[in-house]
Order: C-alpha cells, then structure tokens, then sequence
C-alpha cells in the first residue's frame, strides 16, 4: 500500500510525471524569461540525519509511539514553499522527537498528561497541508523535547442527526472520506479547500479553514455546531445548540485556536443535502476594473453565488484559464432544491453591466449550467486549482520561488490596498530574483469586501531561495499590514504569521488569549510558538 510522500503532496506514487515536470519547467521559463530550471530529485528517508530521539515514553505508553524515521520525517514540516525547499535540503533539524498515535480520546489525555508533567511540547497533526509553520516541531530550547500527535485513528462519521441536519464526526477524518460517508445518507459538509484531500475536520476547525462556498458562508466556523476538545487541563465539550446569545462563544474560542489551547476530537458539525441543481458560467471582462465591480455587485446583491472567484487577467494567464487578455469570473449557484436558472440570469446582467461578456448559458437543471467541458475557462482553472498541491511541488522541484498569500479588505480601501501590495511585492520580486510574475484573484467576495489572493512566481538562486521567499514575503506581509488588510483570510496564523497577528489583534485581546491558554494548556507545552510567543515547558 502506497504511502504518503514524508515531504510533499500526496502518495509516493502519485504527481506530476517527468514529462508534467519538463513541460512546466518550459512553460515558466518562457514566462519568466529565463534560459532554463533544473530539476532536483526528492529526497529519500534514508539520506536524512535525524538526531536521536531526547524522550522515551513511559512504558504504559510505548504502544501510541513511534520512533520510526518516516513517521519522524513526516511530521517535520507542513506543505509551504519553505518547507519544501528544506525538506529537499535534507534538512530536518526540527524533527520530533516521538510521534504519537493515540487509538482514542482515552489515550491523548494520557498522552497530555505526560507531556504536562515531562515538560514536553505537543504539536497537534491533522493531514499536515499547514503552509504557515503550524504543524513545524520548531519550539526553542524551553522543553525536554517534542512530540507531534497525529490524530489518524481519531476518524470517521460517528453520528448523523437527519432531523436537525447535523453530524458528529470524528476530528482526524480526511476530507473524502468525511464526505463518503455522509453520502449515503444524502447529506455533505461541502467544505471544499484546496487541501481538501489531505486535511481534516479538526484542522479546519483549529485554522478556521476557507472552504467551497466564495460567498455568505465561506469558513467553517459556520458550520460548527459543538466541539470536544482535550485540554491539558481535562475535557471540554460544549452544547449543541443552533443559536445562542449566552455570553461570548464558547464554540469560537476553539474555531482558530491552531492546537494552542488544546487537541479537537470531535464537533457537531451542520450539514447540507446534497445539490442536485447547478448553473455556472464564466465571465470575461477586459478590464479588471469592471471585473471588480461586477464581483462586489453579486456580493451585494443577496444572490449568494457558491462560486464567485475573479481570476486577474495574470492569473487567468498562469492558471492556463485564458490568455492574459482578460479577467476571468467563475460563476457559479447550486442548490437541493430548486433550478437556478433565474438566479444565473440575474447574475450575468449585472456581469453584462459592467462590461462582462458569458461563456455558458444560464441552465439551471440537475444537469445542465456549469460551462461547456475541458475548454471551460472554470473547468480549467478547477483542474488546476484541485492538482495545486502537486504544482507546488513541480515548482520547487524545478528551483522557482513560488508563494501565495491571502487577505481580505474593505471595499471603500481596496484599490489603494490592491496597488500598493502589488506594487511592494513587485518591487521585491524585482529585488530578490530579478523578476517574476505576482497574479491576483478574489478567492472569496462579501457584502463589505473581497479577499484577494495573490501568488508569486519567480525565478529561484540555487542555494539562496529561502532568502529570496524571505524577502518577498516580508514586503508583501508589511504592506498588508500597513494598508489595513489582514495578514491571513484563510490559510491560518501559524508561526510564519504571528508577529502581524500579534499587531493585527488588539493588545489587551493578546493578553486576553494568553490568559485564557494559562487556564486551559499552565505548563505552555501546546503547539509553542503559535499565534503566541512560546512560554518554555516545565522541566
């Protein structure tokens, strides 16, 4: 049985072929006008140093551990540039020192326990797809050592109530087969990230995860009904409720928590019927002003489009969606009970009124409505947004700096915000690599603002291209700071992020956080380092 990569997306057969790799290798070196990429062979469990491991587990425990240099290996890094790029260094200095797979809630809180009375740090481990340093062992010198917790057996669709449209589902439960299960009762969660086929249920409740909905409700927080968490502290579990006004949420609290306050095993989680109607079209516009316009139109209109994601004209080029000449709007409505037909038409007159010319029609039967096949402006950018996490690694693979980051802003601010983070990052691609693509689109739209997402593509200096990331990000990271957008909409606070949260959050609320994780984690040893500055463990 194959398993999966220790140091990239997916299974250790699977990704993109030497012919994918060479043809990509070509695409972007005519982009970015240079001469050629080499390509670097991934590394192998057997070429890595590992140290040896500081901790033993007590003997009750032996049986959750493992010391096994793949598990070690496998829960170093998350999926980031940064990560990748050491991970082809063979660089995994910040190895865990144990892995632990507990078989149950039973068996975490022992595992808890000893980690608060060992002064050991517990980093806990969904599917590993953080891009922000979230799931990193890298916790400084206040420990006797760190262990990752994966939550693996922790998994599945354990209750469904029909009646109030709600399911109990299992924290570490990837995301297909959270969705495979609930299928049979005709019922789906619809939260759709891009890392959907490697993350979890608890991950994207700890992250407060972005998910298949561009509009309304666009994050998991919306779907979470109650949530079983594990604490150092002992057991907390809130009540199933579909609305409160009792005082601040208790359920919130947990939602972006990053395993900094402790471990989620299980939420109630509401759920949907599944759609049987769709309609879609994609939308071109020339200038990517009237494209804007239109997008903040639909989001403003109560028509709620599932799919509302404007492609700029470089990221229509890049994605392969369209030829650069034009903004792209995938447009798209779903619904289990009704056609959608009238919604659609509403939708591309007010496109039309800003200039905006459909390609598909405005079908809205359980068949019909989402464009027309592979040569689909949203088919292709689909296919491409779904194979990222191999593209991801394609590009490192090939020696190119690629980033992406990802804000949200008021739309009274978004054209100072959108030039001036275009222009910094720009400006620092420029800098650090000597040129290179930075392509925007709206990944979400709401009522009172988009949220852009912007990536970066550049060419890469062997051996410096962690300068090079370091570089573009910090400009690109100061400028969203300084123009009022925050420093994350959906790919969570991590390490990477937590000076711009700290100053992006008010200082009495930071003080408010820390004094809620010395209640619920006193001797620090949850996920150290973030969203907080790491406290040292007991000794």
């Amino acid at each position: 049985m194959a398993r999966r990569k220790f140091w990239g997306w997916g299974l250790e057969d699977e990704g993109l072929a030497a012919s994918e790799i060479e043809q990509l290798g070509a695409v972007f070196a005519e982009r970015l006008g240079t001469d050629g990429v080499r390509v670097q062979e991934p590394p192998r469990v057997e070429e890595l140093n590992l140290a040896a491991p500081r901790l033993a587990p007590p003997a009750s425990l032996e049986p959750v551990f493992s010391t096994d240099p793949y598990d070690r290996a496998a829960h170093t890094y998350g999926r980031s540039f940064r990560d990748l790029v050491r991970a082809f260094r063979r660089d995994y200095a910040h190895a865990p020192d144990l892995v632990a797979f507990p078989r149950g809630e039973d068996e975490l809180v022992s595992v808890l326990d000893w980690c608060g009375d060992a002064g050991v740090a517990a980093i806990p481990f969904g599917g590993g797809s953080s891009v922000v340093g979230g799931v990193e062992p890298d916790v400084g010198d206040g420990y006797r050592g760190v262990i990752s917790v994966d939550l693996r057996h922790l998994q599945g669709v354990l209750e469904v109530d029909g009646t109030s449209r709600a399911a109990r589902i299992a924290a570490g439960t990837l995301g297909p087969a959270l969705e495979a299960q609930l299928k049979p009762h005709g019922l789906t969660l619809r939260h759709f990230p891009q890392s959907f086929e490697w993350s979890t249920l608890g991950g994207w409740i700890a992250t407060r995860s972005g998910g298949h909905f561009a509009t309304l409700h666009t994050h998991i927080d919306e779907f979470v009904e109650a949530v079983r968490v594990v604490t150092p502290c002992g057991v907390l579990q809130t009540r199933r409720l579909p609305a409160s006004g009792a005082g601040p949420s208790a359920d919130r609290l947990f939602c972006g928590s990053e395993g900094t306050l402790g471990v989620i095993t299980e939420a109630w989680m509401r759920v949907l019927p599944r759609p049987r109607f769709r309609a879609g079209a994609s939308v071109l516009f020339a200038d990517f002003a009237d494209a804007v316009q239109a997008a903040r139109e639909l989001a403003q209109s109560g028509l709620n489009p599932a799919n509302c994601r404007l492609l700029g004209h470089d990221e229509a080029l890049v994605s392969g969606s369209g030829d650069g000449s034009h903004a792209i709007l995938v447009l798209g409505f779903e619904s289990a009970d009704h056609e959608l037909g009238p919604w659609l038409a509403r939708a591309l007159e007010i496109c039309a009124s800003h200039r905006g010319e459909s390609r598909g029609g405005p079908g809205g039967g359980p068949r019909g409505g989402q464009g027309g096949g592979d040569g689909d402006p949203a088919a292709v950018w689909r296919a491409s947004f779904l194979r990222g996490g191999y593209l991801r690694d394609g590009l490192v693979r090939l020696g190119l700096i690629s980033e992406t980051f990802e804000t949200a802003v008021t739309w009274d601010r978004f054209w100072e915000f959108h030039e001036g983070v275009l222009a910094a990052t720009r400006r620092a691609v420029r800098q650090a690599c000597g040129g290179g693509v930075v392509s925007c689109r709206f990944a979400y739209v709401y009522p009172d603002g988009p949220a852009p997402y912007y990536s970066v593509f550049a060419p890469g200096r062997p051996g410096r291209e962690l300068e090079q990331w370091e570089e573009i990000k910090l400009a690109a990271a100061e400028a969203i700071a300084a123009l009022g957008g925050t420093i994350t909409h959906h790919h969570a606070v991590g390490r990477d992020h937590r000076r711009w949260y700290l100053a992006e959050v008010p200082p009495l609320f930071a003080g408010a956080l820390r004094g809620v994780k010395a209640e619920l984690d006193p001797a620090g040893i949850m996920n150290p380092g973030v969203l907080l500055e790491p406290t040292g463990g007991s000794r």
